[in-house]
Order: structure tokens, then sequence, then C-alpha cells
């Protein structure tokens, strides 16, 4: 029986210039950092080798390979009912926000303020690596934030990431933020849906994609409730973010989310106007089948920027 060459997963040539991933994924060299992933590859219909997409656990294992491969992570583990996060489009978040941060001539102590670290703690621990940043990570849910310190304690990044719970989940910024606080930037990925129902809809039209419809209806990338839905959905979410943002302009140089819904971006700059906002961008992002974008806004002026850049 002749051997089969592990051949390259192709992925988005859209991703950031200094995406470690924009020119696809090496199985054999994964397979070498994670060997688990390899019970996962399959040869498809044009003899290449591939791993299934629907399959949350092969996800699950393919990110995990990412991360011990390019990014010295030794522990990632949490519960599969949880988000898994794609580690190419989170990185390529952090990317963008280094280039916008370098723009802003804002070069040391990096300290950035994540909201909804997830059980997965995917930005911490990628910006940590990338960029050497520290990160103050926050959530709703105590377990997820559990899980999230038992990551970042076995890959020894204690001094680096910290965790806070934020009490209130009708709060994002509200609880969680100290007086001391001053942050380099604010990240964020937001619930996309409204509902459960939302939610499964959703995972149909992404299951018929993959030509799986008539599988059972699994999420490929899990999440639970507190990371997928919230009442009001995405635009809910973030114009409670955009409206605590102004209750602490000083804390922060810039506040960002990603932004699913194109249609929302004219609202936010519009709310964010009327806020008080003094400069906000618009980033697209090329993320696999679809554009995705990061809202950035800040609420300094010219001297605080500068004073802020002095210390």
């Amino acid at each position: 029986m002749r051997p089969i060459k592990i051949k390259t997963i192709k992925t988005n040539p859209n991703f950031h210039s200094n995406n470690k991933h924009k020119s696809g994924y090496d199985l054999d060299t994964l397979c070498h950092s994670y060997p688990d992933l390899k019970g996962f590859i399959f040869e498809n219909k044009y003899q290449n080798k591939t791993i299934d997409f629907a399959n949350p656990k092969a996800v699950k294992a393919l990110n995990t390979a990412l991360l011990f491969t390019y990014y010295d992570i030794k522990f990632w583990e949490f519960p599969d009912s949880n988000l898994c996060p794609p580690v190419p489009g989170r990185v390529d978040y952090l990317h963008h926000l280094a280039d916008l941060l370098k723009q802003s001539r804002v070069h040391e102590n990096i300290n950035v303020l994540d909201i909804g670290t997830g059980a997965s703690c995917i930005y911490p621990i990628l910006g940590n690596a990338a960029y050497h940043w520290n990160f103050v990570g926050t959530d709703i849910d105590k377990k997820s934030l559990q899980h999230a310190q038992d990551i970042i304690s076995k890959n020894e990044l204690d001094k680096s990431i910290t965790l806070r719970h934020q009490i209130n989940s009708s709060n994002i910024l509200k609880g969680v933020l100290k007086e001391s606080d001053t942050f380099s930037a604010a990240i964020c990925n937001p619930p996309f849906y409204k509902s459960e129902i939302e939610a499964l809809e959703a995972t149909k039209r992404k299951l018929k994609g993959l030509n799986k419809e008539d599988t059972a209806i699994v999420r490929n990338f899990s999440g639970t409730h507190n990371e997928l839905w919230y009442k009001g959905g995405e635009k809910a979410f973030i114009h409670n973010y955009l409206y605590e943002s102004s209750l602490f302009k000083d804390r922060c140089f810039w506040f960002t989310t990603l932004v699913s819904a194109k249609d929302l971006v004219r609202g936010m700059q519009v709310s964010l106007k009327k806020l008080g906002a003094t400069e906000v961008k618009v980033i697209n992002m090329g993320q696999g089948n679809k554009i995705s974008r990061i809202v950035a806004w800040t609420f300094l002026d010219k001297t605080d920027i500068s004073l802020q850049r002095e210390n």
C-alpha cells in the first residue's frame, strides 16, 4: 500500500500578512507537535489529507495543535461544551490591533482588557505569545474563569495574565474596572445571536455549507449560551459596550470589538459621536468566506494621547 503524504490544508489568503496561518496548515508538523490530531485526519476524495470541520472534537484537536506548534502553549484543556475558538481568526484580530497601537505610537508596556475571555483564554495566550502583551480577562461565568486560570497557571503565565469575575451579567465594564486601571486597548468578541434558536439556525446553515446537513445539529466550535447569545443579540451587546466605554473614557486608549453584521457599523458611528468619541476606525478582516470587521474608538484628544504615550 503506497504511503500518502500528509498535505497542507489550505486556509484563508486574506489573513493579516503577519498571520502564520495564511498559507494553510501543515498537518505533518501539527501532528508531530500534537499526536492526538492524527486520529481525526482522513483522506478526502481528492486524495488529500484533511479533517472533518463539522466535527467539534476534530476542530478542537486542530486548534490545540496550532497552539502547541506555533505559540509555545503546553496545556490547553477545557470542557467540550465551551466555545473552541479558531486560532487563525483570533490571532488575526490581535495582529490588526498591533497595527493600530503602532500607528498610535503605543509600543511599550501594552496592557489589554479582554472582555469575555472564556474558558479557552484564547486572546490572552495568543497576545502574550505573539507580542508579549499583558492581559486582564473578564467573564461572567465562574467555571469558565476556573478553566482559563488552569490554562494560565499550567503555561506559567500568571505574571502576564490575570482574570476578573463580572458578577452582574447586565454589565460589561462596570464592576470589573478599577480606578487604577489604564489599558492600551480593550478587545471583545461579542455574542452574535439573540437566542438559542437563532444560534441553531446558523449552525444548520454552516452544516449545509459543509455538506453535512443530514447529520445531527452540533456546532463545530461548540459554545455555551453565555458565549453564543445575548438578549437583543450582537446589536444590544455592542451598544451596551459603547455606552459603558463612555463612562471610562480615560481608562483605555482604544476600545475595540469585532462586529459580524456590517449593518451595525453605521449605528455605532452615530452612537459614538453622541457619546463623545474623538476618533472611530473600521478595520476590515478577511475571515474565511465572509468579511468581518473590527470597530475601534477612543475618547482621548491629542493632549490626552500624548500624555498616555509618555506614561
